[in-house]
């Protein structure tokens, strides 16, 4: 018999993993960021804060879009402000995408809208019950089965 923990986690995850959940989340995330700044860009700059600079194509295969797609939505970024185009030091005819200041700010401002809604969302559970599920997601993420070198 399958262990119904890991149905449990398995449907929790589908739900949080579905493209209209993260849309959902995205558009709360990036509420009055400006124009640029929405459910379809803010992948390309979160994905540029953990990585930096990256190329379109390498940053498409980090977040799970094409490179046509990245390159379309940092080409709206760019004019924004956000993000940069720079010489790649490793080989001078590819280019890399890299945040700004401003970028880097409108990043920051996201994570702290997500940090804040999570925390409001944990406020009614017990103190150790929050800090359990901290230290156990962390723990599941570092070590289970979608953990780095688990491909």
């Amino acid at each position: 018999m399958k262990n119904p923990t890991g149905h449990d986690i398995a449907d929790a995850l589908g739900l949080l993993l579905r493209r209209s959940t993260r849309a959902r989340v995205y558009t709360r995330l990036t509420e009055g960021l400006g124009e640029a700044v929405d459910e379809l860009t803010y992948p390309v700059l979160s994905g540029l804060a953990r990585t930096g600079p990256y190329s379109a194509a390498d940053l498409g295969r980090e977040i799970g879009l094409d490179r046509t797609t990245v390159t379309r939505r940092a080409d709206r970024l760019e004019q924004a402000g956000l993000l940069r185009r720079q010489p790649d030091p490793a080989d001078g005819r590819a280019t890399l995408l890299a945040l700004t200041d401003d970028g880097r700010t409108a990043v920051e401002a996201t994570r702290q809208r997500l940090a804040t809604g999570i925390e409001e969302s944990l406020a009614t559970w017990p103190q150790a019950d929050a800090q359990a599920f901290a230290r156990l997601l962390r723990r599941f993420v570092d070590e289970g089965p979608f953990a780095a070198g688990q491909d």
